[in-house]
């Protein structure tokens, strides 16, 4: 027993300690996702120190400090998505409609043909913005009802994992379908006008993944992720940016983001908001996002039940309410350089994406 418990805790250690790499190899990447359930691990690990160990022995010592090290370390980066931390948006005191913008984030799994439940949440919701991923035509064509309601629409099929489709009560302008990164991963840009007349600029993303059946490494995503992180940051327009982003909230990529784009994370100091995967409760992380500029409070934030994807709904309302005391994470020099090693890696710049509303 104490070779076992002497083993899992040198395991713990190791996963700990992986995600400090830069590599981008996706076995290595993946140690950025289970924290929270290397926690519950570690805290399992010092019952079992506890009991079976004999304190205050040497290799109790060791294996004991060694865990809650490593607990404290998995802590630090997970414990901003609880309530136990400040929240990073302020909730909105603002009632009027015309400044609120609700969105509605689903990647509705591609093989999943219940497109009558997602309209039917979308009845429920009335949502002014749906943003849906994996897309194909089918898809579209099961969801042209919408058009009634929400009669601006951004149009990608594919039947790749990767089709994308945006419907929006509020007019799109400057709508633009690009492929920053991988020639068959579209991403989407528009400016929304919302109902006051305030222009806002938004950007859907659904970079593919670090896995062992589509990208090795997670040098794509993290350069799409960085190249609009770059863009936004010269911006002093209104800006959201919505969708499946393939990382988790509290990954080193995902922060690297928000650091260098200045955007905020309405999660923060409000829950984790797991949305993957809807049939493993103990497998579950936060794989769809929303980031928005200081112009937004938040209204309301939302995981809805299950409608027969892999994935839960994501519901979001902003209210459109400027306040500059509203501040994220701001980058180091450091991560300057690393933004400029993402990018450079895969040869692609800021500038190829879409600005609009500038």
């Amino acid at each position: 027993m104490l070779s076992l418990i002497t083993t899992l805790t040198f395991l713990l250690v190791i996963a700990t300690v992986v995600p400090l790499s830069r590599c981008s190899h996706w076995l290595l990447r993946a140690f950025d996702f289970p924290r929270l359930q290397f926690i519950i691990y570690g805290l399992t690990l010092l019952i079992s120190q506890l009991i079976f160990m004999q304190p205050p022995s040497t290799l109790f010592f060791v294996c004991f400090t060694l865990t809650i090290f490593s607990m404290a370390w998995q802590l630090w980066w997970v414990l901003p998505y609880t309530r136990f931390w400040h929240k990073e948006v302020e909730s909105s005191k603002e009632s009027c409609e015309k400044n609120q913008l609700t969105i509605l984030n689903f990647n509705v799994l591609m093989t999943n043909r219940d497109a009558n439940a997602l309209i039917a949440l979308v009845k429920l919701h009335n949502p002014d913005v749906l943003v849906t991923l994996e897309t194909d035509i089918w898809w579209e064509n099961a969801l042209s009802t919408l058009k009634d309601e929400m009669p601006y629409t951004i149009n990608c099929p594919l039947d790749n994992l990767y089709g994308m489709h945006v419907f929006s009560k509020f007019p799109l302008e400057e709508q633009e379908t690009k492929y920053l990164v991988e020639q068959d991963i579209p991403s989407m840009h528009a400016s929304i006008t919302l109902k006051n007349g305030v222009k806002v600029r938004a950007h859907f993303l659904h970079p593919a993944p670090p896995s062992p059946t589509e990208n090795e490494r997670s040098s794509e995503r993290d350069a799409e992720l960085i190249m609009v992180a770059e863009s936004i940051a010269k911006t002093d327009q209104p800006v959201i940016v919505s969708g499946d982003l393939n990382d988790v909230a509290w990954s080193s990529t995902t922060r690297l983001f928000r650091k260098i784009s200045g955007l905020l994370d309405p999660r923060i100091g409000r829950g984790m908001f797991n949305t993957f995967h809807t049939s493993y409760i103990f497998a579950r992380w936060p794989l769809d996002h929303i980031f928005h500029s200081q112009h937004f409070s938040l209204t309301k934030i939302k995981r809805l039940p299950s409608i027969g994807s892999d994935h839960f709904p994501l519901l979001t309302t902003l209210s459109y309410n400027p306040n500059k005391k509203q501040k994220g994470i701001t980058a180091e020099p450091e991560d300057i350089k690393r933004t400029k090693d993402i990018t450079q890696a895969e040869s692609v710049s800021h500038h190829n994406v879409p600005e609009p509303g500038e």
